[in-house]
């Protein structure tokens, strides 16, 4: 890693009793300076030799040292938070948050820190950089960089879902009082290159925010290369080697650039001593008000087709029409302004702090008024009216942007008496709200405190559909934020990194319907098969003795498959497969093809489940959620085993539905399942129609997950299809051993997978669909005529009996141990096995082609327990 810092100038503390020189800033720090090189006019004067520093009144009272270069207490000063996580907040004069400032000082500090990116990287690299600044304190900041680079896109994270735009990775901020980040960029592939990423922050601290990104990135985009960028470095000693360590970790080369350095002396007991301080001053904090007055709309002619900010990207190329349009904008605020305005804010808002930051720059340059830039925030401070603290008014007003964490307080701090003569509210389309305009509203606020008011409200950009879209294809409405997979232990009994379901949790709503009834539904025509779940079956002991026994004789013939599929699908379909199960017959053996690929290869495979239902298709949310986060060239299906081929034909038909509505292009349809009878499929492990003890059992063999459901008012357009986690039967779970007991057999069958997979791979494997042809002979022989009722092979057969209202099993002659279970489960149903001759499966299941409640099976009895 490369410490990337300014050379030159002193080092000291700065503390309640002031600055004392010739102090390192602990051990490791780099030198620095106040201002980067480039910078306007420094700090703008807010902290001068014998001035006060605004860090003293809390330096005094909790005994926090500001330790670091000699122009630190230029740079930051000191407040407290509302907040149970730290109690002090460093509080920047130059990033136009809290404290009103120039705004050249403001980007110029920004812009300066883009030129030395650009010398560390060169100017190539730069061209195939993106910068990603952190919402919602550095927004302006990453945007004032990356034009300073002047090569390069940027993108900032948001607290704000959008519609139509997918999200492409997030992370958390552990010590903010609203942790989510969602990155939203609208050119999905902006993320995906191998440039250098540029990660910009106020601060780094700790460093967690930061390493926590480039962990989560690096997994999806990997690169060789980062560069930190902040204003100021305020790691601790014990955190200096971090980055060092995680760079080697990674792999990659990770750069630091900041404006100066240092770190924080905290006391013991300083988060508590905090709280009490907010406690005692809080009732202190409110600034006083006064009549509220009209406010004035400025006409700003925004430029078409300019986005706002980074929030879903921002190029070259908008910057050059921005910068083109600036000049008529600002002198359309100014010829709005009062001519005896001699002091004037340009006030942006929340993550908005690009595009007021511009607009007052260009307004500084057109008017000899004094022009001050600032924000409004989420963070709840403290304030405290003494020159020797950061924060000396507050004004609190209620958020007017329908945020999705729903209402709460909004801030402005510094802006009541501090002597405005107007004030510039910058706002987005979004925020324009009746509660911006409400008698406690921010403008409202605003009026009480100086004499004009301005509102310029700036059009919230609304990306247009993603890239891969094709431009014939109907803007449908996308789902404006499709949630992250779900994970164990919260939901299913797998381990979190074993599978994440993208299902929706409908764990507390009640689905079970006995049996018969839900037969009658089905037929009938009244009901559909996943809107609704059969009660779930308690195995016997007599039939858990059959599980057992039939997992300890076919484990080493499953591994087997399990080698095959999974060699077959690195030779055929991608080096680094995505894996997508179909739920849930298909997750554990997504899961063991998981292990396959760590324990032969080292891989660490992504492997995910989603719902597909007969007649209905495969979730397209579920899609378009894996489409944003990989290439779907690299997406396998996964499946347990083929039937008669139903869902093969389904997946096959739904995603050419789903190419046709969406326009994203690249899944392949063809299923890779562990056994493929049917012959069906090209990518399988076997075509025996053999027992896998996971079809035996129902959730209790599959992560306590039950089968999907898809019903119209539990699944609205933008849900994920939805599944019960059943934690109650946790007692009878056996999901983990029986995936331990098949990947502790794959050591002894290395060399037999081998040896099979180069014969298949040499070998013609296409669909025959005999079991098609098959399934439908038998539907006539016996008079079913519908061969949805006609459930051929050994899984299949047992789902009849544990979910369906059987008729009777066929059973090929002279069947063995695979069918013990199947035999028991109809002996328990009253359900006739038949011995057939030259039957292509080892048995095939019929479901009561005539269902009344009278029929064979349906006793009321789900299944003897």
């Amino acid at each position: 890693m490369n410490n990337a810092v300014n050379d030159g100038g002193g080092a000291g503390v700065w503390s309640a009793t002031g600055f004392r020189p010739g102090t390192k800033a602990g051990a490791g720090a780099g030198p620095g300076t106040g201002s980067p090189s480039g910078t306007p006019g420094g700090a703008d004067g807010d902290t001068r030799d014998g001035e006060i520093w605004s860090g003293c009144w809390v330096a005094e009272r909790l005994g926090v040292e500001l330790v670091g270069d000699e122009g630190l207490g230029e740079l930051l000063g000191l407040a407290l938070r509302r907040n149970p996580k730290r109690a002090h907040l460093l509080v920047s004069h130059v990033l136009g948050k809290h404290i009103p400032q120039s705004p050249a000082v403001v980007y110029g500090y920004g812009f300066a820190l883009g030129l030395r990116v650009r010398d560390l990287l060169g100017e190539d690299e730069a061209r195939r950089a993106v910068v990603l600044g952190y919402a919602e304190t550095a927004t302006g900041l990453g945007h004032s960089v990356a034009d300073g680079v002047g090569l390069a896109p940027c993108l900032h994270s948001t607290r704000r879902p959008v519609d139509g735009v997918a999200r492409a990775g997030g992370f958390e901020e552990s010590h903010s009082h609203a942790t989510s980040h969602l990155l939203l960029p609208e050119n999905p592939g902006l993320l995906a290159g191998d440039g250098p990423l540029v990660l910009v922050d106020d601060e780094f601290s700790t460093g967690n925010t930061v390493l926590n990104t480039i962990r989560d990135l690096h997994e999806r985009y990997p690169r060789d290369r980062y560069v930190i960028v902040a204003l100021v470095d305020m790691r601790s000693a014990a955190d200096l080697g971090r980055l060092d360590d995680f760079a080697r970790e990674i792999g990659a080369r990770v750069d630091l650039v900041t404006a100066a350095s240092g770190t924080v002396r905290l006391p013991e007991g300083v988060l508590e001593k905090g709280q009490a301080l907010v406690a005692r001053y809080e009732s202190e904090a409110e600034a006083p008000e006064a009549p509220v007055r009209p406010v004035l709309r400025v006409e700003l002619g925004w430029p078409a087709g300019i986005p706002d900010g980074g929030r879903h990207g921002f190029t070259p190329e908008h910057r050059v029409r921005l910068e083109g349009a600036l000049p008529a904008m600002a002198a359309r605020i100014a010829d709005a302004l009062p001519s005896d305005a001699r002091r004037v804010l340009v006030l942006g808002f929340e993550e908005l702090m690009y595009a007021p930051l511009r607009l007052g720059v260009a307004l500084e340059k057109l008017t000899d008024a004094e022009v001050r830039y600032s924000t409004t925030t989420r963070s709840p401070v403290l304030a405290v009216d003494d020159p020797g603290y950061a924060i000396r008014t507050r004004l609190v007003f209620p958020a007017h942007d329908n945020p999705a964490d729903g209402p709460g307080d909004r801030y402005a701090y510094n802006v009541a008496g501090a002597g405005f003569d107007a004030v510039v509210a910058v706002v987005d389309s979004t925020a324009d709200t009746p509660e911006l305009h409400a008698p406690d509203g921010l403008l409202a606020r605003l009026s009480a405190h100086t004499p004009s008011v301005l509102l310029a409200v700036v059009p919230s950009y609304a990306p247009a559909r993603p890239s891969t879209v094709s431009p014939s294809v109907s803007s449908t409405e996308r789902p404006f934020m499709l949630p992250e997979p779900l994970r164990g232990p919260e939901f299913s009994s797998y381990a979190p990194d074993e599978v994440g379901w993208l299902l929706q949790d409908l764990s507390d709503t009640k689905l079970e319907a006995p049996t018969e009834e839900r037969e009658e539904a089905i037929q009938s025509g009244g009901a559909h098969y996943a809107e609704s779940l059969p009660v779930e079956y308690q195995p016997s002991d007599a039939y858990q003795e059959l599980f057992h026994n039939a997992l300890a004789v076919s484990a080493t013939r499953i591994a087997q498959a399990v080698g095959v599929v999974t060699e077959t699908v690195l030779a055929e379909r991608s080096p680094r497969p995505v894996l997508v199960s179909l739920a849930r017959a298909g997750t554990p053996v997504g899961v063991l093809m998981r292990r396959w690929a760590q324990h032969r290869h080292g891989l660490d495979l992504p492997h995910y489940a989603v719902s597909i239902v007969r007649g209905r298709g495969i979730d397209a949310n579920a899609l378009r959620w894996l489409a944003a986060h990989h290439d779907p060239a690299d997406i396998v299906f996964v499946d347990g085993w083929t039937g008669k081929g139903a869902i093969t034909r389904e997946l096959a038909q739904a995603v050419e539905e789903f190419e046709a509505s969406d326009g994203i292009t690249g899944f392949d349809p063809e299923i890779a399942v562990l056994a493929d009878p049917g012959s069906c499929v090209r990518t399988y492990g076997t075509r025996e129609d053999f027992l896998i003890p996971s079809a035996c059992l129902n959730s209790t063999v599959s992560g306590l997950i039950s089968r999907t459901v898809l019903r119209a008012d539990l699944v609205g357009e933008h849900d994920y299809h939805g599944a019960k986690f059943y934690r109650e039967l946790a007692a009878a779970d056996v999901s983990v051993a029986f995936l331990d007991a098949v990947s502790d057999r794959f050591d002894a069958v290395d060399e037999a997978v081998d040896n099979q997979v180069k014969e298949l791979l040499s070998t013609d494997r296409s669909p025959t669909w005999e079991g098609w042809a098959a399934v439908e002979r038998i539907s006539e022989e016996y008079g079913i005529h519908d061969v949805n009722l006609v459930k051929p092979g050994v899984g299949e057969a047992t789902r009849v009996l544990l979910r369906r209202v059987p008729w009777k099993i066929l059973a090929r002659a002279g069947a063995g141990a695979d069918l013990d279970h199947v035999r028991l489960l109809a002996e328990q149903r009253g359900v006739p096995v038949e011995e057939v001759a030259e039957l292509p499966y080892t048995c095939v299941g019929l479901i009561h082609p005539k269902y009344t409640r009278g029929a064979t099976g349906a006793d009321g009895k789900a299944v003897s327990v």
